[in-house]
């Protein structure tokens, strides 16, 4: 039988009750540590060796060493192990059984791009979260679309559509739970309830479902749900004051630096102190984040909902294949019917080493299997990229690689993916020791001026040191940096292009600039500060220019038209923008 040697990753040892209990008692600092994730791949004997608690004490590392090394893995009912689950039986219910006869509840009505929700009362025996697959097909004018329904606890089921047309549905329920199957309806959807799903479009853009376009303007806030009532409500005020349309956000709890608080509330059925049933869903959990994303919604911001992450010293980053594809399941039957969801597979994918490529595939198969709306899809990198070219990728969510270039990759991205490109992570406006959460809320600015006009869209966090802990980037709270409120003159400069994006021009080889070829152009200095510029235009074509200082957020439009060859006098600043705007 297979035994811990010191050649194990820690990995391993850590998620073993016993060896676990081991290094908790003999090496606390090591088993609480909020970078403990970043240590997992290393072997125990390495880890031990190294540790400071241990440096000069030859005798008690190897103490410990011999205590871990005699231990047989042993995976039993911890919060660590890796269930395996039980598959649906046809026999869930007795033949006797009425089929079709479960309560059941719907209105009479919905409304294109709003959900629609069937509530059927049944069966609570064994384990309903995985004895029991629920699904129904909903049919009308020749379409068919099969989506799945969820166990809600307490005897309750549900089935949520995302209603894609306006007209009579039908709808016939399937399961392996006989009063369950068979059940049916229908319902009259009206005109439009929103604007619909947000979908990729012009091949590096987005836009909704009806043609309006989206630019996204994202934040991160990694575990704003998991902070009790009173943080989570402040980070909506701020959402509300803020230019933010896109949210990225955590399932699951984290634990990392300043990330090192307990959540109120866990996803699955258990404790801290005798661990979690992964097979066992938590209702209530789930209740209070579709709440959150429904205010989000409110708000008009996106969830850009991140189902996996590394940082974890619950289990939940390791409970096994079994596990991990009933959450895959059980999140998309849960949220798919949200108009304002994106999935997103994991948070830096490649520090999530005990999952392969197959793993990641496996998961972007049961989304696309289980979302009858295919709302958008990625996987974001901490060091090495994904392979985005994958069919299922529907854009780029990127971290940088380089220290200081990232929105200026933005070109060579688009032509090696040929999809959006996100940066979802360029580093942080903030004060902490690390280089990812210390940039200037002038280079968090910079960043997305410069991603913008290169066709491409910059994600903000924020990471201000804060005497309670309370960062942005994590927790949520108040906003304190400089950037957002430039970030939203950025928005609104947006908005007043030509179809309300930015697609790059040839421009000059020292600048970038985007726009309509000869009908509207928008160049960027950034850290560069001319005091003038030359321009050859068209002889027959007049432009009005404006000069635009992206950080004092004015716009100066200069007096009479230009055309032909002309010079412009600039301020000599950092940080400016020129818009040439073709008049008739």
């Amino acid at each position: 039988m297979q035994t811990f040697t010191t050649t194990t990753p820690l990995f391993e040892v850590m998620r073993d009750p016993s060896a676990h209990g081991i290094i908790s008692a003999e090496i606390p600092e090591l088993a609480n540590n909020p970078i403990l994730h970043t240590l997992y791949h290393y072997p125990l004997g390495l880890i031990l060796g190294t540790e400071e608690r241990l440096q000069g004490d030859v005798a008690r590392r190897e103490e410990i060493l011999a205590r871990i090394t005699a231990l047989t893995p042993a995976p039993g009912a911890h919060a660590n192990s890796k269930p395996t689950r039980s598959r649906a039986r046809s026999d869930y219910e007795p033949e006797d059984t009425t089929e079709a006869s479960a309560k059941v509840t719907f209105p009479s009505s919905g409304a294109k791009w709003a959900a629609f929700e069937i509530e059927l009362i049944g069966p609570r025996h064994g384990n309903p979260f995985t004895d029991v697959e629920l699904s129904a097909e909903f049919c009308s004018s020749g379409t068919s679309l099969t989506v799945p329904g969820f166990y809600d606890g307490d005897a309750t089921y549900r089935i949520r559509f995302l209603v894609p047309e306006s007209g009579t549905w039908s709808f016939t329920t399937a399961s392996n739970a006989r009063s369950l199957n068979g059940i049916s309806g229908a319902f009259d959807a009206g005109a439009a309830a929103s604007r619909g799903v947000v979908r990729v479009a012009e091949q590096f853009h987005f836009a909704y479902d009806d043609g309006a376009p989206y630019v996204p303007i994202g934040t991160t806030s990694y575990v704003w749900t998991h902070q009790g009532n009173a943080l989570e409500e402040q980070t909506l005020k701020s959402l509300a004051a803020g230019p933010f349309n896109k949210m990225r956000m955590c399932v699951f709890p984290k634990s990392y630096l300043f990330n090192e608080n307990e959540p109120e509330i866990y996803p699955y059925e258990g404790s801290v102190e005798a661990g979690f049933d992964y097979l066992r869903p938590n209702p209530a959990f789930w209740r209070h984040l579709e709440r959150r994303i429904d205010q989000l919604e409110e708000l008009g911001i996106e969830a850009d909902l991140i189902l996996f992450h590394a940082y974890d010293r619950w289990g939940f980053s390791a409970m096994g294949p079994d596990a991990d594809d009933l959450f895959v399941q059980y999140a998309v039957a849960r949220l798919a019917s949200r108009r304002n969801i994106w999935w997103s597979l994991a948070n830096e994918y490649d520090l999530m080493f005990d999952k392969t490529t197959d793993d990641w595939e496996r998961f972007a198969g049961i989304v696309t299997k289980n979302d009858p709306n295919q709302h958008l899809l990625s996987i974001h990198n901490c060091r090495d990229f994904y392979d985005h070219s994958r069919p299922w990728v529907t854009h780029c969510s990127i971290q940088r690689r380089d220290i200081y270039k990232t929105a200026e990759m933005t070109t060579e991205w688009r032509e090696q993916y040929g999809k959006p490109i996100v940066i979802d992570e360029c580093a942080y406006e903030g004060n902490i020791d690390q280089g990812w959460g210390n940039i200037t809320g002038e280079e968090m600015t910079r960043r997305f001026w410069e991603g913008a006009v290169r066709g491409g869209y910059v994600g903000h966090g924020e990471t201000y040191m804060d005497p309670d802990d309370i960062l942005w980037w994590a927790k949520g709270g108040e906003l304190k940096g400089t950037s957002p409120e430039r970030i939203g003159f950025l928005r609104r400069i947006l908005d007043e292009a030509p179809g309300g994006r930015l697609e790059p021009l040839e421009g000059s080889w020292d600048v970038p600039s985007a726009g309509i070829e000869n009908e509207y152009e928008l160049i960027y200095f950034g850290f560069n500060q001319p005091t003038y510029r030359r321009f050859v235009k068209p002889q027959d074509l007049t432009y009005e220019i404006d000069i635009i200082d992206t950080w004092n957020m004015t716009v100066d439009t200069l007096p009479g038209t230009f055309s032909g060859r002309f010079r412009i006098e600039l301020p000599g600043r950092q940080y400016v923008a020129v818009r040439l705007r073709a008049v008739a």
